[in-house]
């Protein structure tokens, strides 16, 4: 079994934390300068996304809703100048681009209204190698919301590359899963100390509805 399968197993028995547990600062995302990243919500991740794929596709629905646009990053492989370290790091076990597993899940599949919506990326980050960035800025985008999985390599990643590109980080406790409780919560507990704003499905309806 590989080091990745091994890994994905281990989600099962992994629960969501609650934003409030290490939320430092309070702010509600501003939907007209905000965008989701729904980050490498695919078959390969299955055993991890499937736990949190209601809430995500709630975050989804409620980003939607507000007329906040929504991107969806799909992980993938090309050939091996594009592995990187990563290549090294997990021995081979990459998602390759062609195959069933680099496919967005159904359920995500289903949500996607263009392929302008869907960035492909090869490395932890939504904004390495992608003209993620130059897009945003040209939409006039100011703060990035983000959920997906794993939370503590490409979403944790991604919203730590964000903040130092200048963007407002607004991360999900509820929609974002990993391979086990303690990763997850230390992302949590990182982005709440330096970089992210956290909420839930909940508190992201009140910030947005004021429900």
């Amino acid at each position: 079994m590989s080091l990745r399968s091994q890994i994905q197993q281990e989600m099962a028995t992994s629960k969501c934390s609650s934003y409030q547990k290490y939320e430092i600062r309070k702010r509600n995302p501003n939907p007209k300068s905000s965008v989701l990243l729904v980050i490498d919500m695919q078959n390969h991740f299955s055993s991890i996304a499937k736990p949190i794929l209601d809430n995500t596709l709630a975050t989804v629905q409620l980003c939607r809703r507000a007329s906040i646009p929504v991107f969806f990053t799909r992980h993938c492989h090309k050939s091996p100048a594009d592995y990187g370290m990563l290549g090294e790091w997990w021995n081979g076990d990459l998602v390759y681009d062609g195959t069933a597993d680099a496919e967005l899940l159904p359920e995500i599949k289903g949500l996607v209204a263009g392929a302008d919506e869907v960035i492909e990326k090869n490395t932890y980050s939504a904004f390495g190698n992608t003209r993620l960035q130059e897009r945003l800025v040209g939409m006039g985008v100011e703060e990035v919301i983000v959920c997906g999985v794993m939370t503590n390599l490409c979403c944790e990643t991604t919203a730590r590359d964000a903040f130092l590109r200048g963007f407002r980080v607004f991360f999900s406790t509820d929609a974002t899963a990993t391979s086990d409780l303690e990763l997850h919560e230390a992302t949590l507990k990182n982005l709440a100390y330096g970089f992210a704003y956290l909420f839930d499905c909940e508190r992201l309806e009140a910030g947005l509805f004021g429900a």
